[in-house]
């Protein structure tokens, strides 16, 4: 039986990846600042307006605005003008967002980096917990957050790109990589009624529109873009998964590193993992173009 694939936009990619990525994966991309993991992550994104209907999400976790110029690589890439969600639903409010909201794609509510630690405080037996006021806080965002997934999914939305997560020498001490873990399970990959449910209260008053924009959520594919200290691809394939890291429990990982080839910088790709499928073993120069990514 063929599995239907999800095309990353980029043809010579998707060949490397066996016709795509697996459909309901999460598929990590490593590298450095400045190496074309959002122009990536972009094409991905708007490729689902052909592939599926509708463009997929946005999900910036690096809390300075559009400072990946995210905004500015879609206009000139795509013609897409990414306008940004800010709908917030607290709990018995009217939760359905304005017709703009539904054409906005972007957003970047989580605006924490650093470590776990930093967000925690001592208990009296010795022990740590998050700190109550930014547990709050964090609870607050997730108004605007759990609403952005869940009603551009009931409109046919199967994409999801998460970019700015930056490094960390231990990926279990930072607060990114813990707050994407709660965000995959939670919201990304939880099944359409109950987060329905829980964001649209009272339930009875709002049943016929949740049971009526029931979609699939073990369809909805996810790229995380994670930036690393490291930019020689050699770097990167020899990088080890550490504990914490979300590359370990991904179906599917992408470097994209830089080479010297004589008296110039090349830019290479290399699939690194793709389980469940037939994948390529070569490493492929790109550069990025005026259609974002061109593999060689």
């Amino acid at each position: 039986m063929t599995t239907t694939r999800v095309s990353t936009g980029v043809p010579k990619l998707d060949a490397m990846l066996g016709g795509g990525l697996l459909p309901g994966t999460l598929a990590v991309v490593y590298g450095a600042t400045g190496i074309g993991k959002t122009h990536l992550g972009l094409t991905f994104a708007n490729h689902g307006q052909t592939a599926d209907g509708a463009r997929g999400l946005i999900f910036d976790m690096n809390g300075r605005g559009d400072s990946q110029q995210h905004a500015e690589y879609a206009e000139r890439l795509f013609h897409w003008r990414l306008g940004e969600w800010t709908h917030t639903v607290p709990p018995m409010s009217d939760p359905h967002p304005p017709a703009e909201q539904l054409a906005a794609f972007y957003t970047n509510t989580f605006k924490w980096v650093g470590r776990v630690r930093d967000f925690q405080v001592p208990t009296p037996d010795g022990g740590v917990e998050f700190d109550w006021n930014w547990k709050a806080t964090y609870n607050h965002a997730l108004y605007t957050v759990r609403p952005f997934f869940y009603f551009h999914f009931a409109k046919g939305v199967r994409r999801v790109v998460v970019d700015g997560v930056e490094p960390m020498d231990a990926p279990a001490d930072s607060i990114q990589f813990h707050l994407f873990d709660d965000l995959y399970r939670k919201t990304i990959h939880r099944d359409a009624e109950t987060l329905g449910m829980e964001i649209c209260m009272p339930v009875w008053k709002h049943r016929a529109f949740i049971d009526a924009h029931r979609y699939d959520h073990t369809q909805i594919t996810t790229l995380l873009l994670v930036t690393t200290e490291e930019t020689r691809l050699e770097d990167l394939l020899a990088r080890k998964v550490a504990t914490g890291d979300v590359g370990a429990t991904a179906n599917t990982i992408v470097v994209l590193g830089s080479e010297r080839e004589g008296s110039r910088l090349a830019r290479k790709l290399c699939v690194v993992k793709h389980r469940g499928s037939a994948m390529s073993e070569d490493i492929v120069e790109y550069r990025v173009g005026p259609r974002g990514l061109e593999l060689g």
